[in-house]
């Protein structure tokens, strides 16, 4: 995952994009990006509840900090799970729910551009990451 680029430098290409074709396009780019998923990961236990399209992840804790991998059939929800590991990726688990990924949403504009079924699976995978601490 050293491809992903971090929270801030997504932000900073947000802000430099003025057309929400391209922010689409950019959030796809980070999709994938994405380390392939093994398969058998891709079950029922490890589906995000809450989520239109479908979306695995599993979280792990390792040395007190939160390991992600996740994965989406869908490219769109593959760049908002890439947006997500860039923020919680390696955060200490006891530091998760200090993270407002609602301000986070807020700035790059995605409450304005997404559907309400997205925004929903979105903060669903973060309820999801909340939950783990």
């Amino acid at each position: 995952m050293t491809d992903m680029p971090p929270l801030e430098e997504i932000q900073e290409t947000f802000a430099l994009l003025d057309d929400w074709e391209d922010r689409y396009a950019y959030l796809i780019d980070l999709g994938r990006k994405l380390p392939d998923f093994p398969e058998n990961y891709k079950n029922e236990c490890n589906l995000v509840k809450g989520c239109t399209s479908q979306v695995w992840m599993v979280l792990k804790e390792e040395e007190g900090h939160l390991s992600i991998q996740a994965d989406s059939d869908a490219h769109i929800v593959r760049g908002l799970i890439a947006l997500v590991i860039a923020t919680y990726n390696n955060q200490p688990v006891s530091e998760l729910t200090e993270i407002n990924m609602e301000s986070i949403f807020e700035d790059l504009g995605l409450s304005e551009h997404l559907s309400p079924n997205r925004r929903n699976g979105f903060f669903a995978m973060v309820g999801k990451i909340h939950s783990y601490s």
